[in-house]
Order: structure tokens, then C-alpha cells, then sequence
């Protein structure tokens, strides 16, 4: 098989997975399991990649690192048109920017809030900064929600299925009241069949 896709539980490969449902593709699904007391990933990643992270795909023997980047090439190798704006147009430049910020920017506060939570109140100075850049990161995606309940347009694109994963993470915080329309966004994503195929596939 020539797709082969390197997941790590609980991890941001379910979007990969989910994207080659959407594609219809036929794929190897080798799976990894985090350390149930460190939550790090199985050393037998790093047998794949030195950095030991996922999601890894391997298409005819050449590896791809970064879930942008491997969501890109997917659709940019064997979309045909699918979930992509149409080349040149000004949805497909707000399209790339989508794609970076899903990963470059909305998920930053999120694991800062994660990983500063675990110094307890060693991290209690950094809890205000943290909190209003998850509130201006999402409000923001709140307020460029489409009417259609896409990000771009009227269909599903490739955008919004990188951004899938920090919404899936926002409307759990604290703030995630404030949120109806990414709320409502989950909501039309986890009624898509491919995307509960995935679920089925990736989760445990």
C-alpha cells in the first residue's frame, strides 16, 4: 500500500486520518500508544523520525512531517479540486493563511495553558496572559466563521479540518460558552461520516 500513516493516540493524526477518509484514499494505519504515566510517545517513533512525533506519512517511500504540510500534499497530490479553494483566488490565499494559523498560532495558548496547569502555582503569574490569548485567538475564529459554519466558503476545505483540532480543544475550555458558532462547527464535523470513521479507526 502506497499511504501509510504513523498515529499516535490522542494526537493531532486524527486529522490526517480524517482527511483521507474525506479523499476516499486507501491507507495503512500503523498506531502508536502514549506512556500511560508520562503521556510521551513510544520510542518506536523515533525509529520513524528522530523527533519522535506524529503525524508521519509515508507516500511510496518518502516521509512527511507536519500536519500543514501533510494535509497540503494529500490534497495537492490526490484531491482533484477537493477541498481546496480554486487556485488563485482570494479564498485560496485565505485558505493557506487557515492552514498555518490552525497549528502557528491557535494552538500555542492552548498548550501553554496545558503545560503551565502542571507547575501548580509556580505557574499562577502567566494564568492572565495565557487566558486572554485563548479568548482573542478564539474569538477570532469565532467571528470568521462563515454562514455556511465552514471557514472558507460553502463546503468543507482542507482549513477547516486543520482547524478542527484547537476548536475541538476551545469549546472545552473555560471560556468555550462564549463560542456558540465553533461549538455549532464541531457539531457539523463530528455528523460528517468520514469524520466518525476516523474516530472509529484513531480513538484509544
Amino acid at each position: 500500500m502506497a499511504i501509510r500513516v504513523h498515529h499516535l493516540n490522542q494526537s493531532r493524526s486524527q486529522r490526517i486520518v480524517w482527511l483521507l477518509e474525506e479523499l476516499g484514499l486507501e491507507y495503512e494505519l500503523v498506531r502508536y500508544q502514549r506512556d500511560a504515566v508520562t503521556h510521551f510517545a513510544p520510542p518506536e517513533l523515533k525509529k520513524i523520525h528522530p523527533l519522535g512525533k506524529s503525524p508521519l506519512l509515508e507516500d511510496n517511500g518518502v516521509l512527511i512531517e507536519e500536519s500543514g504540510a501533510i494535509a497540503q500534499y494529500l490534497c495537492d497530490t490526490y484531491g482533484n479540486g477537493r477541498l481546496l479553494p480554486a487556485a488563485g483566488t482570494p479564498d485560496a490565499l485565505r485558505h493557506l493563511q487557515l492552514m498555518h494559523f490552525a497549528e502557528g498560532s491557535a494552538m500555542i495558548p492552548l498548550l501553554l495553558r496545558i503545560y503551565v496547569a502542571r507547575l501548580k502555582e509556580g505557574g499562577a503569574p502567566l494564568h492572565g496572559r495565557i487566558d486572554s490569548e485563548v479568548v482573542s485567538h478564539f474569538d477570532y475564529l469565532e467571528s470568521i466563521l462563515q454562514p455556511s459554519g465552514y471557514f472558507i466558503g460553502d463546503t468543507l476545505t482542507a482549513a477547516d479540518i486543520m482547524l478542527s483540532f484547537p476548536v475541538s480543544l476551545a469549546v472545552q475550555q473555560q471560556e468555550g460558552g462564549r463560542w456558540p458558532k465553533l461549538k455549532a462547527f464541531m457539531d457539523m464535523v463530528k455528523a460528517r461520516p468520514a469524520w466518525q470513521r476516523a474516530m472509529e479507526l484513531t480513538q484509544g
